[in-house]
């Protein structure tokens, strides 16, 4: 009894921590959304939703809501199909199996910032990578950073790159749960590989992708360190979205009740989103399905 105590114990001071250490500073943020301040220092003064009328009035919130969607949603989808693909060739059997499986979750362990100057590296337009292999061929390398689609698929590509082994990880942990005799049950009534992947593969990978596709779209929609890396939110704000834009007005433009507005209502539009999401494809559904 002593013993489980201890372990209540334990687990609700971990919840209060969390508790404090997440929802302290969020509450801090939405409380400082409705005060006009230029600094932690200065006295904020009370403005009500004036710091919300005014990023809803602005342009540049559309933009970088448009901006976060479409990076989101062209990365989500492609580091599912690559992870779902390469997960599907890791759960064979093949000599070296557990090496190549150690390989392909290498680049989840590299840092954010280690990552982004090794492709700030290779697409230089004067002496990456790239360049001198495009030079080898007669080609001319031109700035992707100066164009707004190369800018974002550039964002995307890295984004694929360094978050594409946790999907495989967890689809290739929710191969190992199907059973077998499934697909050797189908191989008798002579199904392909094609229907085995659509009706024993996919329900069965159903929970394991409904809770990816959430996780993902919660960190991509939240990212701020790549694009900034990267980018800075250019060319002309083309890749700014509502993290960057949020830190902008509140550190660049010293204006931090309306950064905070800017936060909180992204906060509330993922909120909403992951709502809705969880009621198309609840997770507990997908579970009894299995």
């Amino acid at each position: 009894m002593r013993q489980d105590w201890r372990i209540i114990g334990l687990f609700v001071g971990g919840v209060l921590i969390l508790g404090a250490v997440v929802g302290g500073p969020l509450l801090y943020s939405i409380k400082l959304s409705f005060y006009a301040a230029e600094s932690f220092i200065a006295p904020p003064r009370w403005v009500g939703l004036d710091n919300y009328l005014a990023a809803i009035k602005n342009p540049s919130f559309w933009a970088a809501l448009m901006n976060g969607l479409v990076i989101s949603i062209f990365a989500i989808i492609s580091q599912v199909v690559l992870g779902v693909s390469i997960a599907l060739v890791l759960n064979r059997q093949f000599v070296g199996q557990t090496i190549v499986r150690a390989l392909s979750i290498v680049p989840y362990f590299l840092p954010t910032v280690v990552a982004c100057l090794i492709a700030q590296w290779m697409l230089d337009p004067n002496y990456g990578l790239i360049k001198s292999v495009l030079a080898s061929f007669g080609s001319s390398m031109f700035d992707w950073g100066a164009n707004s689609a190369t800018a974002k698929g550039t964002v995307v590509l890295v984004s694929v790159w360094i978050w594409t082994p946790f999907v495989v990880t967890c689809v290739l942990a929710g191969l190992q749960t199907i059973p077998a005799q499934l697909y050797e049950a189908a191989r008798v009534d002579g199904a392909g590989a094609l229907k085995q992947f659509w009706h024993i593969t996919l329900p069965g990978l159903r929970s394991v992708l409904i809770v990816v596709i959430l996780l993902r779209g919660i960190w991509m929609f939240n990212k701020f360190d790549v694009i900034w890396l990267l980018t800075k939110g250019g060319p002309l704000n083309q890749t700014e979205t509502l993290p960057i834009l949020a830190y902008r007005r509140a550190f660049l433009e010293f204006d931090l009740g309306g950064g905070a507005a800017v936060a909180t209502i992204s906060f509330l539009l993922l909120a909403s989103i992951i709502l809705i999401y969880l009621r198309f494809f609840p997770i507990d559904e997908a579970k009894q399905g299995r």
